[in-house]
């Protein structure tokens, strides 16, 4: 029996072009499913083919607005569990309310442990997901967690560019370690910002470890979300005497007007992967990267059997 015989995928709202790209990747069609909303905004969803006894994979980033596209994965995973679909798992390249996944003051949730609890209650039996903010958000779970990483991916490309003089930055000490990957590939020195954060995406840096002087930065973050602390380290950077910079990050979140605020002059490119949809009049600053082909390799493994690991630079993933 052919892999393909028993394996479906099927797309969310959230990033139907990835979901076509990895489908593609596989050599299957995307699954038919029709998901729609009532006029008081409840979600249905309705599977257009047969999935009884199949491995059906449901791809669902969490992007904006991520409440409605977290209702309508549950919607969706329920759907396939009552359906008798054989395994239901979840390919979320960004795995939304990562940032609340401890307390840091009294009285505040842990979200991403509520998530976590969540998918599992409602039916998941796997997920696949790039670069969680937090790598223990993976023991949250109780059910098997492939956690990718497009490090590789953006690696490699910044490695064909020959950037001249490069540094590579931590924005803050928790990027450290992957800041200290990607500068040891790319055999360059790296530095770390010191920041507070007086307020939810808001913060003030207030030190650099290393020099950056006639340096060309590449900042390295796992996601950039208003883009407000990447200009504030662009602009740090720049007084301190680097030369443009160059940002890359995994999750192009880009809330509020961050496309535009990222179009600075002091940025030569800022080089994403498609996680989460990107809109097409974006300016040409904007490098993005596909994650298909891991997250194809990925399925396909998880079917046929073999190590993950090996789709890696790093064989400790």
């Amino acid at each position: 029996m052919l892999f393909s015989d028993k394996l479906r995928i099927f797309s969310g709202s959230s990033n139907p072009q990835l979901a076509e790209k990895i489908s593609g990747e596989l050599g299957l069609p995307l699954g038919k499913i029709k998901v729609s909303r009532f006029k008081s905004g409840e979600i249905y969803v309705h599977y257009e083919e047969t999935i009884r006894n199949c491995d059906v994979f449901l791809v669902q980033s969490f992007s904006h607005p991520i409440n409605d596209h977290f209702v309508e994965l549950l919607v969706m995973i329920d759907a396939a569990k009552r359906a008798s679909a054989r395994t239901v798992n979840i390919i979320m390249p960004y795995y939304g309310y990562a940032r609340q996944e401890r307390k840091a003051a009294p009285r505040e949730p842990i979200s991403a442990k509520m998530v976590a609890d969540v998918l599992t209650t409602v039916g998941a039996t796997r997920v696949i997901t790039i670069d969680l903010h937090a790598p223990a958000i993976q023991g949250f779970f109780n059910i098997p967690v492939d956690h990718l990483t497009g490090l590789d991916l953006l690696s490699d490309y910044l490695k064909s560019k020959n950037i001249r003089n490069p540094v590579v930055v931590s924005p803050d000490a928790g990027r450290a370690s992957t800041a200290e990957k990607l500068a040891n590939y790319l055999d360059a020195p790296f530095a770390i910002m010191i920041k507070k954060r007086p307020a939810h995406n808001e913060s003030i840096i207030t030190h650099v470890i290393g020099d950056v002087q006639g340096q060309t930065p590449i900042i390295i973050e796992d996601m950039i979300d208003t883009g407000t602390t990447i200009v504030n380290v662009v602009e740090g950077l720049k007084e301190r005497g680097a030369e443009d910079v160059y940002v890359c990050a995994t999750h192009p979140l880009f809330s509020g007007p961050a496309l535009q605020r990222l179009d600075h002059p002091n940025i030569r490119e800022v080089v994403v992967t498609d996680t989460i949809a990107l809109p097409d009049n974006r300016s040409d600053r904007f490098k993005v990267l596909s994650v298909a082909p891991i997250l194809a390799e990925t399925t396909r493994i998880i079917i046929e059997g073999g190590s993950i690991s090996t789709l890696f630079k790093n064989a400790g993933i």
